[in-house]
């Protein structure tokens, strides 16, 4: 009797094992990393629309047009501040915001929220939320997810690493 407990002690300690050794999503992503892949300085090099038309797509994140953001720099650190700048060549005209920012890359999610003089980001209930589907040291691709049609549609921004 001993020894059959033992056999499913040994059972059950192999199967837990094994479960916490199996693949996860990521795996299948390309998603790696925690915060530290995202950290740093991105460029959004392109914004594509993905069952969208042009025209339905109003403004993004606040502003006026997404077009605004197309070349915009995004500054993320490690500590969850960060900032976006659009560029002085956008319809929007040079626009520089705070932000407060976070990344759970096994659950594929990027979500911020800007951070304007006086607020304490705590206190900043509004914000955005984006599926990171893909993330690596050379590029990052976020979705953001828009009810079209009675569908999904999806808003895509590609990043690139910025050149210091």
């Amino acid at each position: 009797m001993k020894r059959f407990f033992i056999a499913i002690a040994i059972a059950c300690s192999t199967l837990v094992m094994l479960q916490s050794c199996s693949s996860t999503k990521n795996a299948t992503t390309g998603i790696n990393g925690g915060r530290g892949t995202v950290t740093g300085n991105w460029v959004l090099n392109n914004i594509t629309l993905e069952g969208l038309p042009d025209q339905a797509v109003q403004g993004l994140f606040g502003e006026k047009s997404y077009k605004c953001f197309e070349g915009s720099t995004w500054r993320l650190t490690n500590s969850g501040n960060g900032s976006y700048t659009l560029p002085a060549t956008s319809s929007c005209g040079e626009v520089m915001q705070t932000i407060f920012w976070s990344s759970t890359p096994s659950e594929e999610t990027f979500q911020f929220k800007k951070i304007f003089e006086g607020d304490k980001a705590k206190n900043v209930t509004e914000g955005y939320r984006l599926v990171l589907s893909q993330l690596s040291k050379g590029n990052m691709v976020m979705k953001s997810p828009i009810e079209f049609g009675g569908k999904t549609a999806n808003i895509v921004l590609s990043f690139s690493p910025a050149v210091k």
